[in-house]
């Protein structure tokens, strides 16, 4: 098979290996003989996503986990989010047969490792339960390796963090199962039959279960396997599934306001502009000089200045195609090209072809901005921007690879006030581009 292919499942359960990684190496001093990690975490850890919803509450016809957040899906966020934790060995997606080759798109499109795919079923606790097949060595052709523990997280909670991830395994290594828990918003009330209030429930007594959740593997697999037709069909809550069937008491802990599922139309609105507001948190400013009295140092320090929570990093011209490769891995996705001179087209497009040609997905779009400075007094503005309308036809072509770029003339003035007032107006038309990344504004020529 080559590498990233996956083949369709021979009948629901089974699992569908994607491009194997072997996830970075935890430092072997710190693996204990009784595999697991002297700290409380078990050496095999692997994760389930259950993916087969239709998305019926968002009223949209994708199903949600496949709309898109900046031009992605959103099941590909939480992916990523799961990838970065290097101790996390397999991740099992369960989703339908009709999605099962959108899936392998996503999973080649954005470069994902470590994924295998299952056919989920056509309620949650199936497809879960058809993941967990996937790992278990009782099943016929599985291709993975049974975990000690395993995590269960919803694919449209896209912005779990290792922290509470490596919280629930090391309680479910000792208790058995452990949850993420909230507490309530709202009041929970009972209504009668004749729809008037039955009952209300103490806000302080209760709590709302989130995900992640993690389970010892011989646990949760055990309770699939003995629950009933009723609870396949109707249940939602795991942790209930192994309390009732392996009399197992799970630990609760406190999770964080980022595990919010995404359920509405609404709600992915919020996802973009908590991702919009991420990723604009890093600004590579690339400048022809390494001289800090340069226009653009004093750009940078404005950028510093002006837009708040920003870490900005600088490179010179000369040494941007090693340097920006890294900036990507390290998903820097704001790039600001300082005093290019006009007329140097060839450069501006090999510097803009190292982007589109690093071999590595670009999973956000990437705005760069190429800033020139003019004085506004001594050279017609009109005329300079006719000279750069060759902008635009460049932003056509490099938007087609996820960059979106942008022109901005800066009144370079003899006044060091004024000057001062332009590169203010700079920063701040910076700022709105890197923070709205919006594809409708690619290509334009912008003043301060």
């Amino acid at each position: 098979m080559e590498p990233g292919q996956l083949s369709r499942p021979a009948e629901p359960g089974h699992c569908v290996s994607g491009s194997p990684s072997e996830s970075a190496a935890f430092p072997a001093s710190l693996l204990s003989t009784a595999g697991a990690e002297p700290w409380g975490r078990p050496a095999a850890v692997a994760a389930v996503l259950p993916a087969g919803g239709c998305g019926e509450r968002m009223g949209v016809r994708t199903p949600k986990q496949f709309c898109r957040v900046l031009e992605r899906p959103l099941i590909s966020y939480t992916l990523q989010a799961l990838e970065r934790v290097s101790w996390i060995k397999d991740i099992v997606v369960a989703v339908t047969r009709e999605n099962m080759e959108a899936m392998r798109n996503i999973i080649q499109r954005y470069g994902h490792q470590r994924i295998s795919l299952a056919e989920a079923g056509p309620t949650r606790h199936r497809s879960i339960f058809n993941g967990l097949k996937a790992l278990a060595e009782d099943q016929p052709d599985c291709k993975l390796t049974k975990p000690q523990v395993v995590i269960i997280h919803d694919a449209v909670r896209p912005f779990v963090d290792e922290d509470i991830l490596l919280r629930v395994v090391i309680a479910a290594n000792e208790h058995g199962a452990a949850g993420a828990i909230r507490p309530l918003v709202s009041t929970v009330i009972s209504p009668s039959a004749d729809g008037c209030l039955d009952q209300s429930l103490d806000r302080a007594k209760h709590r709302a279960s989130e995900m992640p959740q993690a389970f010892l593997f011989d646990v949760i697999y055990e309770a699939y396997q003995q629950c009933s037709d009723y609870d396949l069909e109707f249940g939602t809550e795991c942790l209930q599934l192994a309390l009732k069937y392996c009399h197992t008491k799970a630990k609760l802990l406190e999770g964080s306001s980022d595990l919010w599922k995404v359920t509405y139309k609404q709600d992915l609105y919020a996802a973009e502009s908590m991702i919009k507001e991420k990723i604009s948190q890093e600004v590579c400013v690339v400048v022809n000089t390494k001289d800090e009295e340069s226009l653009g140092y004093l750009l940078k320090e404005v950028l510093r200045k002006e837009l708040n929570c920003l870490n900005i990093t600088s490179t010179p011209l000369d040494h941007t195609g090693g340097d920006i490769q890294n900036f990507l891995i390290a998903q820097c996705y704001s790039v600001i090209s300082v005093n290019v001179v006009s007329s140097d087209f060839q450069k501006t497009q090999k510097f803009l072809s190292t982007l589109g040609e690093s071999n590595l997905p670009l999973l956000y779009p990437v705005v760069v901005v190429l800033v020139y400075f003019l004085d506004f007094t001594l050279a017609p503005l009109t005329q300079e921007m006719e000279n750069l309308m060759w902008i635009r036809e460049l932003a056509k072509e490099v938007k087609k690879r996820n960059v979106l770029l942008n022109g901005l003339l800066i009144n370079y003035s003899q006044d060091k006030q004024k000057l001062q007032e332009s590169l203010r107006q700079g920063a701040s038309i910076i700022g709105a581009l890197v923070k709205e990344r919006s594809s409708a504004l690619a290509g334009q020529l912008l003043v301060a």
